[in-house]
């Protein structure tokens, strides 16, 4: 459905050399032309990267049911609520369960990159911030995902339902090509961009309407379930590894911080010194 991993690369490669091309030029639109050339490049990068990650198979996908009943039983000894009970509230409405599954399969990725453009348009230094966070928690999610987890709706067994497999809407092929991509269901990449979509709007926007970036977070994790595409816990993971990827930063920028303050008073030291008495 989504744009392979090649062409991903090809058109990276040339927004880069455009992005690199005009850098030098003094008019504005053309150098804003050139900043959103080489953001385009690197985003398409990033893309790349997390399409082919879902199309190797690093590992064995030995163990990988067993790792998801062992979500299974751990959320139940936390008391979180089942999957399967919200999906039997879905169910019995067919027009509910094709909407879940189209947007499941459709609203991750066109969301990230529309609120990438805004955030770029409206506070390019607040997007830096965002497009890092982004990066940070998808490579930490691609990273997890190696140790290959089984979905909930591969545990028939325990009550779950393949939602988009009973109407013919799943994005996935069949057992056994592809596979790998299906067992990557620790942590949820669909609900870190989500999440991420919503506190950068809320953070960078003051408009009214920026209710609407929770709203598809809130969305996305109740139908990443509803489909038993994730565990909740997948959705919890995802939204740390975010928080962490956020102090990260922002112990950077304190680090960086006191570099500099260091570097200005020696400079302002050294100025002195050099001052006859």
């Amino acid at each position: 459905m989504w744009l392979p991993w090649k062409p991903a690369v090809g058109l990276a490669i040339l927004c880069l050399i455009a992005g690199l091309a005009l850098r030098s030029d003094s008019r504005p639109r053309i150098r804003v032309a050139a900043a959103m050339a080489r953001e385009a490049a690197l985003i398409l990068a990033l893309y790349a990267i997390w399409q082919l990650a879902g199309t190797l198979s690093v590992m064995q996908v030995n163990g990988a049911e067993s790792r998801g009943r062992w979500i299974v039983d751990l959320q139940r000894t936390i008391h979180l609520p089942s999957e399967a009970s919200l999906q039997r509230l879905v169910l019995p409405h067919p027009l509910w369960v094709q909407f879940c599954n189209g947007y499941y399969a459709i609203m991750h990725v066109p969301a990230l990159i529309v609120f990438l453009i805004w955030a770029f348009v409206r506070n390019r230094d607040r997007y830096a911030r965002w497009r890092t966070t982004m990066a940070l928690t998808t490579a930490a999610c691609l990273a997890i995902q190696l140790i290959p987890v089984a979905p909930p709706r591969m545990l028939t067994d325990l009550g779950f339902v393949d939602t988009a497999l009973l109407y013919r809407q799943s994005v996935y092929s069949a057992l056994g090509r592809g596979m790998a991509g299906q067992l990557a269901a620790m942590p949820s990449v669909h609900v870190a961009w989500a999440v991420i979509v919503a506190l950068g709007v809320w953070r960078i926007s003051v408009s009214p309407w920026r209710w609407i970036g929770g709203a598809h977070a809130a969305v996305t994790i109740l139908v990443v379930s509803a489909t038993a595409n994730h565990y909740w816990l997948d959705g919890g993971v995802a939204v740390a590894l975010m928080g962490v990827a956020l102090a990260i930063q922002v112990s950077a920028r304190s680090l960086m911080g006191r570099i500099d303050g260091f570097t200005d008073r020696f400079r302002i030291q050294t100025l002195q010194d050099r001052v006859p008495s």
